[in-house]
């Protein structure tokens, strides 16, 4: 998401500037290019060499007659994006207020000028984080279109978010807002079917490919809510659900609330479920579970909004092509979806995927990693916004 991107990275005297040089390394991954600048402070706590050794390119420590402000982050400047990581209450401050004493402050001031995005992770004492003039300061910065990378608020501290919270965010100033002002919904992994206290009915499912879709989303401007019977992310707003029912109970509030306008279902939710024993049930003899079907999500969202884009997912077995177009097909009529994503199942689990994407009209085939497959889907769902 960052190939090519060239980052201005700004390092204040927080004693989270330790954690730079993975920084740099994390956004040096993902394909992008970094060159530094420090203030004075950051440099009485991490040396300018170990970040060089990092970007593999020099360090500002001062700004000179070259104006290396201009230069990084002017109009014309080497920067598509300032991150200022970490930020201390004292640089936010001075951001607010346009005061420009160290270097990083003055490349702040260049770039907002010059209307260069800027992202600030912030890392203080958590005293500090809630005192009301960096709130303040925060709030005013944020209304220029600053983006701020939520801080952990962890053992009395506002810790600095993680390396992959902070390059999302990056991205996400650097990526054209294909979904800007959109609400997605996606659903993404297994949901499970109680039998006893302790046995489920449930799916290989992992969660990776619905978890991809929401991240390209949010990277591409949307706020997402995520449903899925997993942890917080960093991109969206997490609904946890665990069966069928709830994962359908959580949709249908969450299309309402904000209310939605798109439905990406990713997730294999359970087809049946059962009477769960009050029980454990004892093992060593034989069993019979009567199962009955589960309401179809889509079916049921479409019934009651007739005119929301809906995306599907379908999964088959057979590993023919023909015979998964076909399904996705029926799918796609039946339900009146904006496009299916079909595969086959024997990808559940692994990092790389091979899909059709099938409309009405067309077949379109994607093979790689399901990293990169969010990204197709969230341009694909920016392509039936826009009437294609």
């Amino acid at each position: 998401m960052l190939t090519g991107v060239n980052v201005a990275l700004g390092v204040t005297g927080s004693i989270a500037a330790v954690k730079v040089v993975e920084l740099a390394h994390e956004l040096r991954r993902r394909g992008a290019n970094v060159r530094a600048v420090m203030s004075g402070s950051a440099q009485g706590i991490i040396h300018p060499w170990a970040v060089e050794f990092a970007t593999e390119n020099p360090v500002v420590t001062e700004i000179t007659g070259r104006v290396e402000h201009v230069e990084l982050c002017g109009r014309e400047g080497w920067a598509d994006v300032l991150l200022v990581a970490p930020a201390t209450a004292n640089t936010v401050g001075k951001i607010a207020s346009a005061v420009d004493d160290t270097p990083v402050t003055t490349c702040a001031t260049t770039a907002l000028g010059a209307d260069v995005p800027v992202v600030i992770a912030p890392a203080m004492h958590e005293p500090m984080y809630d005192h009301p003039g960096v709130l303040d300061a925060i709030e005013r910065v944020e209304s220029w279109g600053v983006e701020f990378v939520s801080p952990r608020i962890e053992e009395g501290k506002a810790k600095i978010a993680t390396e992959d919270a902070i390059a999302l965010d990056v991205a996400r100033a650097t990526t054209p807002d294909l979904l800007d002002g959109k609400h997605v919904v996606v659903t993404s992994g297994a949901t499970s079917e109680e039998v006893d206290p302790v046995r489920i009915l449930t799916s290989r499912a992992s969660g990776k490919t619905g978890r991809a879709v929401a991240r390209a989303c949010y990277v591409y401007g949307a706020s997402v809510t995520l449903v899925h019977d997993g942890p917080g992310v960093p991109y969206a707003t997490v609904e946890q659900v665990e069966t069928s029912a709830e994962m359908l109970d959580a949709v249908e509030q969450h299309v309402d609330g904000l209310p939605a306008d798109a439905l990406v279902s990713v997730a294999a939710i359970s087809d049946y479920t059962a009477d769960g024993a009050d029980e454990k049930i004892r093992s060593g003899k034989d069993l019979t579970l009567d199962l009955r079907p589960t309401p179809k999500l889509i079916d049921t969202v479409r019934d009651d909004h007739p005119d929301l884009p809906i995306v599907g997912f379908k999964a088959e077995t057979s590993g023919d092509d023909d015979a998964m177009v076909a399904a996705a097909r029926e799918t796609l009529e039946r339900a009146s979806l904006s496009f299916v994503v079909a595969n086959d199942a024997s990808v559940m689990g692994e990092d790389e995927t091979r899909t059709l994407f099938v409309r009405e009209n067309s077949v379109r085939e994607y093979g790689g990693s399901k990293a990169e497959l969010g990204l197709h889907v969230a341009e694909e769902l920016a392509r039936v916004f826009d009437g294609e």
